[in-house]
């Protein structure tokens, strides 16, 4: 097959919080003309992120209950090949990655695997940064600095939240890892849609020049074991007082070990879906329109972190129901 049959692939990576799909939203609803596929991938077994993407033309694949980069490759491999099978009918595919993946295995999919290689492109590896906790992520997390190091472009996000001498610093300590990243500053991931997709920029010879077993290491990943991730659904309303005490008390006292929290929420006596999406204390909620018509109205809640077991999160959530807040 010539080369310019070959579907280009973007993967969107970046930690916990910094945006991803943030900016996979933006992309979507881009009046691009383009017909793109998506897989996203989740770390916790009760995914969200597909009811986060907006509702557009484009197919949304979802993996669940394990990172792209170790444990769920082999459904990497096996969905792209579905993909291959109408390749005339995308323009490109588009995958997110769990904020705990390394990029290093997933890039290295689109070279090894000879099916792969054949019908795909690595157009470019694009990483979302946390403007806010980048510094703090990269001296704890290994993924952090591999998801810079890899990176083709890096959209330094919640720009808006950080003053300009912090900025410098982040980028400074950017290029540190990766000279050759092209860095542009956004908030709420308010990049040129030009300068994300269709870049042809991944360079395999940089990559091997820097790591020279690039193609050939196995590329062991392990997760830092104390990061776990714990889910919740539930079918009854919520109060919203109830749940901004509790959620409002549980950041303060214990935002330091959420890494990550999300959720979309039904409310007693509200008509909307409420979405919100947190990084250690700081949240961020907003409406998301009606429910979908003939869907249950089910309330679920995400979190990823370090000892949440102690945290009593589902006697917490569940102590937000109307029924229980009025009693």
């Amino acid at each position: 097959m010539s080369a310019e049959t070959q579907v280009p692939v973007t993967v969107l990576t970046g930690f916990l919080g910094a945006g991803k799909t943030t900016l996979l939203n933006r992309i979507l609803t881009e009046r691009h003309g383009k017909k793109y596929a998506v897989i996203v991938n989740e770390f916790g077994e009760e995914g969200i992120d597909n009811d986060l993407v907006v509702d557009a033309d484009e197919e949304v694949f979802e993996m669940n209950n394990g990172c792209i980069c170790c444990t769920v490759r082999g459904d990497l491999i096996r969905i792209l090949g579905g993909l291959m099978k109408r390749a005339d009918q995308l323009d490109a595919i588009i995958v997110e990655t769990t904020g705990l993946a390394d990029p290093a295995p997933v890039a290295q999919t689109f070279f090894v695997d000879s099916d792969v290689a054949e019908r795909t492109t690595l157009d470019a590896i694009v990483t979302v940064a946390d403007a806010v906790h980048l510094d703090g992520q990269l001296g704890e997390h290994h993924e952090a600095e591999e998801q810079v190091a890899f990176a083709d472009v890096v959209l330094l996000n919640k720009t808006d939240l950080v003053e300009a001498d912090g900025l410098e610093r982040i980028e400074s300590r950017i290029r540190k890892i990766n000279p050759y990243t092209k860095i542009i500053r956004t908030a709420r991931c308010n990049a040129p849609l030009d300068e994300v997709v269709g870049l042809n920029a991944f360079d395999l010879q940089r990559v091997l020049e820097v790591e020279p077993d690039f193609l050939t290491s196995d590329h062991d990943h392990e997760h830092d074991d104390d990061v776990t991730s714990v889910s919740f659904a539930l079918d009854e309303p919520l109060d919203l007082d109830a749940f901004q005490n509790w959620f409002g008390r549980l950041l303060r006292t214990r935002g330091q070990d959420i890494l990550r929290s999300k959720g979309i929420l039904d409310f007693a006596g509200v008509d909307d879906r409420y979405v919100f999406q947190g990084v250690h204390m700081l949240m961020d909620g907003s409406v998301m329109g009606t429910w979908p018509e003939g869907a249950p109205r089910t309330s679920r809640i995400v979190f990823i972190g370090r000892d949440l077991d102690s945290m009593d999160l589902k006697a917490g959530f569940e102590a937000c129901k109307a029924t229980a807040a009025a009693t």
